[in-house]
């Protein structure tokens, strides 16, 4: 039997302290008392840099921000990162997965920690020329997870790719450093011109971003080398991933930032296990790459027409087998159940009431006669786990038969 080091009991254990405590404590209405009122009174004084910029408005902005918030939104990298684990770029491809998922939880954390406004609308004018735009707009607005999410991914892209070229050129490098600049100045100013977010949330997202990455080039080599040789791998991140469920704080109205989490921690869950498995066989440094004689572009694409419609199936399998396992597995074990949304039978009140997250205290004593445990938490979790998991474990299984 292998064994647990010590550093792992300590972890989980801390957080799992964290969870009772905080929740004893009411750290996080005490943290919103006191970050609210500051952060809504720079919202509102910063309507006007808001209406400033929106005073340039054109078609042309409108389609130009509207794209690059899509091109650096979470659903872009759900469909971009497989594609990167599929082009021999697989350490690469881990640890933006792993970052993202970070970012994620830490940005969304703070969202429903403050619970901070966006910019009102009117006088604003917000556009949200997508389903993903409309649901980003229901969240609270401290920090900009557009602006995280690029000052962390595109800092990281350049470091790899610096160190994968070894370049030591000066010039090479402030133009990489330029290109990252614009690209996260561009951002930050298309967020505050769509109207989805005041200069404080951008300024916000810029520092959180900063502080993440730095954390991040610090550790991205011990995370990477525990995953593909560490101890009790798949048991201490699947333990890890049911605390942060538990771990993350209750909004003042509900929000879909924790969906959201739930979707990036069940992804972080498959692809630390689907690694770990199949590492020296799929995922290691001298597996052929994207535009070299071992994987031309022509093999790349028979990987994509591959390896989509087989992910989108997983995903599909792992939600009908989730939905179906999990109520008779609660009802087995007594634990009181309900659905939001994925199984209509189970939701017997108003759905817009069941949107609202447990407090800490609820959470962990979901079993408990006064409450019920949603569900769709660990439907969506298993969901996206099952197909992060196909990403680097089946899909590649498949190719290596296909000859691809």
């Amino acid at each position: 039997m292998e064994s647990i080091p010590g550093w792992q009991l300590i972890f989980l254990g801390g957080i799992a302290t964290w969870i009772v405590f905080s929740s004893i404590l009411n750290v996080t209405q005490k943290l919103r008392s006191l970050t609210q009122p500051l952060v809504s009174r720079y919202v509102m004084s910063g309507t006007s840099i808001v209406l400033k910029i929106q005073k340039y408005e054109h078609s042309f902005l409108d389609a130009l921000f509207s794209v690059l918030s899509c091109v650096v939104s979470v659903p872009f990298y759900t469909a971009f990162l497989p594609l990167l684990f599929w082009s021999g770029h697989c350490k690469l491809a881990r640890q933006m997965t792993l970052l993202i998922s970070f970012c994620d939880y830490m940005g969304n954390c703070i969202k429903d920690v403050v619970s901070a406004p966006r910019p009102s609308s009117p006088p604003v004018r917000r556009v949200t020329a997508t389903k993903d735009e409309e649901d980003n707009a229901m969240e609270y607005g401290l920090p900009s997870s557009h602006t995280l999410n690029t000052v962390c991914l595109s800092g990281y892209m350049l470091h790899y790719i610096l160190s994968y070229t070894g370049s030591e050129d000066v010039s090479t490098e402030l133009m990489g450093f330029a290109l990252v600049c614009l690209v996260v100045g561009l951002i930050g100013v298309g967020r505050i011109y769509l109207g989805m977010h005041s200069l404080i949330d951008i300024i916000g997202g810029l520092a959180l971003g900063l502080g993440i990455l730095t954390l991040w080039l610090c550790v991205d080599t011990y995370i990477d080398d525990f995953i593909v040789s560490g101890q009790n791998v798949a048991s201490f991140w699947a333990t890890l991933s049911f605390l942060l469920l538990f771990a993350y704080p209750t909004p003042e109205l509900p929000t879909p930032s924790y969906e959201y989490h739930t979707a990036f921690n069940g992804v972080a869950l498959g692809i630390v296990i689907g690694i770990q498995q199949t590492y020296h066989q799929f995922h290691h440094e001298n597996v052929p790459r994207i535009l070299t004689s071992h994987l031309g572009l022509h093999a790349f694409v028979g990987r994509i027409l591959v390896g989509i419609p087989t992910i989108l199936l997983v995903k599909f399998c792992s939600k009908a087998l989730a939905k179906w396992i999990l109520p008779i597995l609660a009802y087995t074990l007594g634990i009181p159940v309900r659905s939001t949304s994925y199984i209509p039978a189970l939701n017997g009140t108003d759905k817009r009431s069941d949107l609202k997250q447990p407090s800490y205290v609820q959470k962990l004593l979901f079993f408990s006669k006064q409450t019920s445990y949603d569900v769709d938490t660990s439907i969506r979790l298993l969901q996206y786990a099952g197909l992060a998991w196909s990403v680097v474990d089946l899909v590649p299984s498949l190719f290596s038969h296909l000859g691809l």
